[in-house]
């Protein structure tokens, strides 16, 4: 395997971690190079389930290394809490094996707090934010006044700008009625959580480089997904970083030209997290998975809304991308189904659309053109072991997607394991 990007093509959720533990088996490094622990990633080994949020999934195979890249927005005390969850559930976090960037910005304990009040004084226009502080990071970073974690190095200039930025945060909060953070307890926890991470700070754009010299196979591990970027997304219902494949180039410090493939995944229908507009969103379809027990946010536990595959959707974001292949989950999440319905343009005041609109109002307004396909009700597609054995309405499915999205299949998932993973 070469140097590899994966990239969620919908809205995140698209079972990104799997398909990125999967594909560890043949790289040397993992990075991660945008979001923060807003991100969920979900993967499940040998009936272990893993919920990972900022550590990159490879951090499951014993004999990887894994990176968190510049650009990430980094909670150091919720890295520390999933370190210390991954060694209770007999994964050791060691230095070694995980390197944190020393550009990485920092979410501190009033970037939740304002992101929290943000969203309040939105009153009916939230955008669905998971509360994590990543919004307020960003725009602390784009503002220059953010933190990183190289600031460590110097803990009296690291003191001095903490405690004008909980000011200027508590005057905020003072404002809104929210309870105000006291510094010296932010201090001394960040200071805390700080020392624990120094032993895995370092420049990782310089040990990329190092890595690719020696002849390394790179894995970039992409968190939400292409709609949720904060160019390219269903603006403003989308994160606060680049979520698509040049993201993770400026995110690590690698340079495009040393990216040899690039992977979206996508599940076999569509779901979101959050407000925003969802053209293929279908209520019956979201209380059958629900009821199925599928489809609740890694990171929120919120019910997921789901609705049929948006081939409009997805092949616009393997263009982008630049996708040489594709990875559909969950397709057995369609099992059971007489007829399945794939939208493959969309009507926006009479005129039929095969690109996604750029205004948020044109999303909402515009209405999904649709052609049906028959299901598989009888032959399941759940744990088949070998792409051969899927029923041939499943495998005329896959055909149809791929063709729609002008993008070949790689992978196939029939199952939430590592091991339910079909190769193309």
């Amino acid at each position: 395997m070469s140097n590899t990007i994966i990239v969620g093509a919908q809205w995140g959720d698209e079972g990104k971690g799997k398909i990125v533990d999967y594909l560890t088996e043949h790289a040397d490094v993992v990075v991660r190079a945008q979001g923060g622990n807003n991100a969920g990633h979900t993967v499940i080994h040998d009936g272990q389930t893993y919920i990972l949020h900022l550590v990159p999934s490879g951090i499951l195979w014993p004999d990887k290394r894994c990176v968190i890249g510049n650009g990430v927005v980094l909670d150091p005390v919720a890295l520390l809490g999933e370190i210390d969850k991954l060694a209770a559930q007999g994964i050791e976090v060691t230095p070694e094996k995980l390197a944190i960037s020393d550009r990485a910005h920092l979410t501190l304990p009033y970037h939740p707090k304002l992101d929290a009040n943000r969203e309040s004084v939105r009153g009916g226009k939230k955008i669905g934010t998971t509360g994590r502080g990543i919004g307020p990071t960003y725009a602390d970073k784009v503002e220059r006044s953010g933190f990183r974690l190289a600031d460590y190095q110097d803990p009296v200039a690291l003191a001095e700008k903490l405690a004008a930025k909980v000011v200027e945060a508590n005057l905020i909060l003072d404002a809104a009625g929210v309870e105000p953070l006291d510094l010296e307890a932010v201090g001394n926890a960040l200071n805390a959580a700080l020392e624990r991470l120094a032993p895995f700070t370092r420049d990782t754009a310089a040990l990329l480089h190092r890595e690719i010299k020696s002849g390394a196979r790179l894995l970039f591990e992409g968190a939400q997904g292409t709609y949720l970027d904060i160019d390219h997304g269903t603006y403003p219902f989308v994160t606060s970083s680049n979520t698509t494949a040049g993201g993770a180039c400026t995110g690590s410090g690698v340079s495009p030209r040393a990216i040899d493939h690039v992977t979206c995944v996508a599940k076999a229908y569509t779901t979101r997290v959050g407000a925003g507009p969802f053209i293929t969103e279908n209520q019956a379809f979201s209380d059958r998975m629900h009821g199925m027990g599928r489809e609740f946010g890694a990171t929120t536990g919120r019910k997921r809304r789901c609705g049929w595959f948006d081939a409009v959707l997805v092949a616009h974001a393997c263009r982008l991308n630049g996708a040489d292949g594709l990875a559909v989950t969950n397709l057995d999440g369609l099992d059971g189904i007489e007829t399945i319905k794939i939208c493959t343009g969309y009507r926006l005041r009479g005129e039929l659309h095969d690109v996604p609109p750029a205004r948020v109002e044109d999303w909402e307004a515009a209405e999904p053109v649709y052609e049906e396909l028959p299901g598989w009700p009888d032959t399941p597609t759940a744990g088949a072991p070998e792409i051969g054995s899927l029923p041939t309405a499943a495998r005329s499915y896959l055909d149809r997607l791929a063709e729609l999205c002008e993008t070949p299949i790689e992978l196939v998932g029939v199952g939430p394991d590592r091991s339910e993973t079909l190769v193309v």
